[in-house]
């Protein structure tokens, strides 16, 4: 694909951008993008509304839903229960490993398709919880930031309730996330996990994700990562940086649709040694044998529980595919240019109105979307989707734009800025009037 450099570089400096320049900027960048071709594949993208919400709820390729009318009327309509030795028990299987390969980089083998992300959250932080207690009592500790995503706190509050564990949280600038320094401070002899968001879900601050692991191995501590709002959407090598446990979810970046199963990593070496604490029949080692007993399966296929969700992981294989074709790093490209385009139209546009980028400046530490703030974004929001312009809102007074590379154009994002700019200016003239 074409590079993509810094937006004002290639506009030069010092002239005032006005919206001809800035629309004449996005539609050129739009010519010379070589993952332009992809917006089309997907639903919706030809039509005037202007998505921003690609980072919690990703639209439908056109080809997934041909996927899925295809699967029902000749694999379940024909084959029936036949699927299931045909191809449907391996395909949760086949699918991680394409996410592993094309997504997180990782070795075969080692990721699985399953439940909920919640779910898969539960049973990797129990069972490395378990574990670590198990190897050494005094390792009670479990270490998470107070900005990390809600299900993530809720479900390591449950844990530490269940084994008798502590919460260790580490306070965090709501503009950023879990440093290197921060993760020093409290990693030590009583850490058993530490659980850490790869990219903020407020502020997109991408973590270090290779020196925090270190920091946590050097404690003594596992690591379980959260990667669902980067995963499609920011590289991740999960064997070289020698992730221990993660978990990501499908729905966003890699279009699976609303509630398709999330996806959970486990280091081999750590498969045999870790207990996983939802024993379900698929997990077992002999899945017909219907035995007396739960006897876990060897490898990854132990994590797995329950029934798989088939029907609900047909549809990411378009957008696996896509990721396959023109990989990783091309994404990365044109998302920071995306992010780093919706910072300066806002700088320019936003700025003058009271808004501040609530996101890291610095490409090397933001994840695929930018944070907005100001205390009128929630009303802004709503009457944004009134207009067919979809952001979403994140306390406090967050307005955020997600920019998926694959699906999003840069005029697109001219269009949405463009109206946010006059709800805002409609929203402060209300309050002013009020006034």
């Amino acid at each position: 694909m074409a590079r993509h450099g810094t937006t004002r570089a290639h506009r030069g400096t010092g002239a005032p951008l006005t919206m001809d320049s800035l629309l004449a900027y996005a539609r050129r960048q739009d010519r010379a993008d070589g993952l332009a071709h992809l917006r089309k594949r997907f639903v919706g993208a030809d039509t005037d509304l202007v998505y921003f919400d690609g980072n919690s709820l990703g639209r439908p390729p056109v080809a997934a839903i041909e996927r899925v009318e295809r699967f029902m009327r000749e694999e379940w309509g024909g084959r029936l229960i036949r699927g299931w030795d045909e191809s449907w028990l391996q395909l949760p299987y086949e699918i991680g490993d394409r996410i592993g390969r094309a997504v997180i980089e990782a070795k075969a083998g080692q990721t699985v398709i399953g439940d909920s992300t919640t779910v898969l959250l539960y049973k990797l932080a129990r069972a490395a919880v378990d574990a670590q207690v198990a190897r050494d009592p005094q390792r009670r500790e479990i270490v998470v930031d107070r900005d990390n995503f809600p299900t993530d706190r809720y479900v390591l509050e449950g844990i530490a309730s269940e084994t008798g564990c502590r919460l260790r949280w580490i306070d965090v600038d709501l503009e950023r996330g879990v440093t290197p320094e921060q993760l020093a401070e409290v990693a030590g002899p009583h850490t058993a996990l530490v659980v850490v968001n790869h990219v903020s879900y407020r502020s997109a601050y991408l973590a270090d994700a290779p020196e925090l692991t270190r920091i946590a191995h050097d404690a003594g501590a596992l690591i379980l990562w959260d990667l669902c709002h980067s995963a499609g959407s920011v590289p991740v090598h999960a064997d070289r940086w020698e992730f221990d446990l993660a978990v990501g979810c499908t729905y966003k970046y890699l279009n699976g649709g609303p509630g398709s199963p999330a996806f959970a990593y486990v280091r081999d070496d750590l498969q045999q040694v870790l207990r996983q604490p939802i024993q379900g029949w698929f997990g077992t080692a002999d899945l017909f044998a219907m035995g007396p007993e739960y006897v876990p399966a060897p490898g990854i296929r132990r994590f797995v529980s329950g029934t798989s969700p088939i029907t609900a992981m047909i549809a990411m294989q378009e957008t696996l595919a896509m990721i396959e074709d023109v990989g990783m790093a091309a994404i990365r490209a044109k998302s920071i240019a995306l992010t780093e385009y919706a910072i300066d139209v806002a700088d320019e546009w936003l700025a003058p109105l009271g808004v501040a980028v609530g996101s890291p400046r610095d490409a090397e530490e933001r994840g695929g979307h930018v944070i907005l703030q100001h205390d009128a974004m929630r009303e802004v929001t709503a009457r944004l989707w009134q207009r067919d312009v979809i952001p979403d809102y994140r306390d406090v007074g967050g307005l955020r734009v997600g920019l998926a590379p694959l699906s999003t154009s840069f005029e697109e994002v001219h269009r949405g800025l463009e109206a946010t700019r006059e709800v805002l200016r409609e929203v402060l003239a209300e309050r002013a009037g009020l006034g």
